[in-house]
């Protein structure tokens, strides 16, 4: 029998100056064992089948052997946490293993999670719970099913050791796949320590990886430019499914332009515009409506680090600076619309497309409309079935009085193209929840059956029918939790 190929990896963050990270390798476990592997994910990361079911690819991912040719290291970061400044945070629960070319021709970084201490712990115990581990890979394989822009979880192994968070639990490890874990606490990390040559180093690391085509002019300023379109798209996106990211600090927004960090996301059932997830987030700063201006903030950081970049003459640089920061709240605007239109089947948009969007959200808050059911009805209806179903959701006459006005807004709604924007199942909270419980207690049925129904969202099937029911009132999941 032919022996399988093992891959080969590179450590392309090695190129730049040793400041920005650590030297710094995975802990060894006692009893590692595959809880998930996502066979899609490494076949398109031409990594070998054989290869990635076997025993050494276990050891590897568990943090027990090197990856052929990887560096293991810990990035360093700076970061705004919930607005306070943090000079020096870094992987203190993880490493930057390597990274590997793709079928696609694009470098991609593995990185595990919950791998051991680092120089960057901070007297933590380095590990995560398998939950957590659970979680990520459920969400970001939801958010690549729904077609934003994700980082991506390509196994999950079990330690076989407990660790100690709430209460003592089985720990675990995920392997995390992305396009750059540069954020953008990394340029101020750099900005702060490190002066403005390292700031330019690591945007050229950065433009040669992930932005190879940028616009005639400004280089730098380009730069700034494309990350804000980036960014203005993918907010526009989370909200238009209902997503609430629940932390985005900056060190946790990743200027290439991918959701990263999934700690208390969670998709909004019952809509509510001030919703909040995070156990953590007492005042709000992080809520559904709340994810554009902080987003416009953090870029807001992102754009002093680049300052010198964009010119020795100070005020010159901030001119530039607020020229492109002012693009973004106008692009969002106009993906954030672009988006909620298709929902509603409008093929061409319209200068009071959003009074008539803001007019669903009115009666969404006020009859606690779920999110996802909302849109679906709505589809159905596009699609020649009555509103019985729609007028469930709401109370009263609510549901009625927003028929009328999108009747007429659009007499015949595009039901192509609402079936292709309104996901017909999403990660919802208590379903996340069942699984990873489920997988606590030695049955990964649930999990796996809920990862394959979400791979295709939008596809109506039979076999998942339950998966798109909203949560009975005692299922309802209030809050979530970082996991550290």
């Amino acid at each position: 029998m032919k022996n399988p190929a093992k891959p080969t990896f590179t450590q392309s963050y090695r190129n730049l100056p040793d400041a920005f990270y650590r030297d710094a390798a995975p802990e060894p476990v006692a009893n590692p064992r595959w809880i998930a592997r996502n066979a899609r994910l490494a076949d398109a990361l031409n990594l070998d089948a054989g290869w990635f079911a076997s025993e050494a690819a276990l050891q590897c991912f568990a943090g027990n052997a090197p990856l052929p040719g990887a560096a293991p290291l810990a990035m360093a970061y700076s970061g705004h946490q919930f607005g306070g400044w943090n000079p020096l945070l870094g992987d203190g629960r993880a490493h930057l293993i390597g990274d590997v070319l793709g079928r696609d021709g694009a470098l991609y970084d593995l990185h595990l999670k919950g791998s051991g201490p680092t120089p960057f712990s901070r007297n933590g115990d380095g590990r995560a719970a398998l939950g957590p581990m659970l979680r990520e890979y459920i969400v970001s394989e939801a958010m690549a099913g729904l077609g934003i822009a994700s980082t991506r979880s390509l196994a999950v192994v079990a330690t076989g050791e407990q660790v100690y968070r709430r209460a003592r639990e089985a720990g675990g490890i995920v392997t995390r796949v992305a396009r750059s874990h540069v954020r953008v606490g990394t340029f101020q990390y750099a900005g702060v320590h490190l002066g403005p040559e390292a700031v330019k180093a690591l945007a050229d690391h950065e433009i040669a990886r992930n932005f190879p085509a940028l616009d005639a002019g400004p280089r730098y300023q380009m730069f700034l430019r494309e990350v804000i379109a980036r960014q203005a798209h993918l907010i526009a996106q989370w909200m238009s499914v209902g997503f609430i990211h629940g932390v985005m600090n900056t060190d946790n927004m990743q200027v290439a332009g991918e959701t990263i960090d999934f700690g208390p996301c969670a998709f909004m059932d019952g809509f509510h515009p001030q919703k909040v997830f995070s156990s953590i987030d007492e005042f709000g700063r992080y809520a559904w409506d709340q994810q554009a201006p902080i987003a416009a903030w953090n870029l807001t950081r992102l754009a002093e680090c680049l300052l010198p970049l964009f010119s020795e003459d100070r005020d010159e640089a901030v001119q530039r600076a607020q020229a492109e920061l002012a693009r973004f709240m106008p692009l969002f605007e106009q993906q954030f619309e672009h988006r909620m239109g298709a929902k509603l089947g409008f093929a061409d948009q319209r200068a009071d497309d959003g009074a008539t969007i803001a007019a669903l959200f009115t009666c969404m808050m006020h009859g606690k409309a779920d999110f996802t059911r909302c849109f679906t009805c709505l589809t159905q209806i596009a699609g020649g079935q009555n509103t019985v179903a729609f007028e469930k959701l709401f109370e009263g006459e609510q549901a009625k009085d927003f028929l009328q006005i999108w009747r007429r807004r659009e007499a015949r709604p595009d039901a192509a193209l609402m079936a292709q924007s309104n996901p017909i199942r999403i990660a919802r909270n208590h379903q996340v929840e069942a699984a990873i419980a489920a997988a606590y207690n030695g049955d990964l049925k649930p999990f796996d059956r809920l990862v394959q129904a979400l791979q295709h969202p939008f596809d109506p099937d039979p076999a998942f029918e339950d998966l798109e029911l909203p949560p009975r009132p005692e299922e309802e999941v209030q809050a979530t939790f970082c996991g550290t």
